[in-house]
């Protein structure tokens, strides 16, 4: 059953929301990617379920040449290219933010519920977004990941639609706020985010919510995740690699670096010519 990962780093980290169903179409079978797929959705599993083994975490960078939660840092293997080739590079997606010519893509698989993606959002994703996004390293691909419940898919739908408006980012950081979990994502509650993010059409946002298009786009994302074996809320890929769990940002810096430094040299992103447009934010 999915649930949600604790970050290593703080006994403060807020409690892990209740285990959550599945809903109904996740129970198809996983969308098969690729050769090597299988043997990756393994490492996914298992780094998700090292990330909330309390008894074997270590804060000592030196006694792991792994990131906790993740894939080595030089040593990747090979099946992790069928999950870098999730990255989907679009300019205009209004649910990324960076290049889409980066080095570097961390897709990452959130639910608005999930207390340690706030965290994540509030003390992590900032720098890393101030340190490589802005630099053109690395671009962060979102991808609605709903798994505790009607609240869940709803406000994936919503950030969807806020995004329609080009707020995602605006809507992600109310939604992700101190405190604003435990005011609940209720059809009331998910219009004053709209208000917070500065979303003009209110009308249009109510009806992209409850579109055909916002339900298939989540549904899309959703399912990727469940196909890949993801079973923790926040997940992440970087270049393919797998991070579960909101992690250190030392965590995080050294799986970008290492993806940096592993990547081809292409003629674009940060140091060649290629594209400097920015979606999202």
């Amino acid at each position: 059953m999915p649930s949600s990962s604790p970050s290593s780093s703080s006994s403060s980290s807020p409690s892990p929301a209740p285990r959550a169903k599945r809903s109904p179409r996740s129970t198809r079978k996983p969308v098969i990617i690729g050769a090597g797929v299988a043997v990756a959705a393994l490492l996914l599993g298992l780094a998700s379920y090292t990330a909330t083994r309390p008894e074997e975490r270590t804060t000592d960078a030196t006694a792991s040449s792994a990131p906790s939660g993740g894939a080595p840092a030089e040593a990747q293997d090979p099946a992790y290219a069928q999950y870098a080739k999730l990255a989907r590079r679009d300019a205009g997606d209004p649910l990324a933010v960076g290049r889409a010519d980066a080095p570097v893509v961390m897709i990452e698989y959130a639910d608005f519920k999930c207390g340690y993606c706030g965290k994540f959002a509030r003390d992590t994703e900032p720098e890393l977004i101030e340190k490589y996004v802005e630099s053109g390293v690395l671009r962060i691909e979102w991808r609605n990941f709903p798994i505790f419940g009607k609240e869940s898919e709803a406000a994936a739908r919503a950030a969807w639609a806020a995004g329609q408006q080009g707020r995602f980012w605006e809507f992600h950081a109310a939604a992700y706020a101190e405190g604003a979990k435990e005011k609940g994502f209720g059809t009331d509650r998910l219009e004053t985010l709209a208000e917070e993010a500065g979303v003009k059409d209110l009308d249009r946002f109510t009806r992209d919510l409850d579109s055909d298009d916002a339900k298939a786009a989540v549904a899309r994302d959703q399912e990727e995740a469940y196909g890949l074996g993801a079973t923790s809320t926040p997940s992440f890929l970087i270049n393919g690699a797998p991070v579960a769990g909101a992690q250190p940002k030392e965590t995080f810096t050294q799986a970008i670096e290492a993806a940096h430094r592993a990547a081809p040299a292409t003629g674009t992103g940060p140091s060649g010519k290629g594209s400097s447009e920015k979606a999202g934010r």
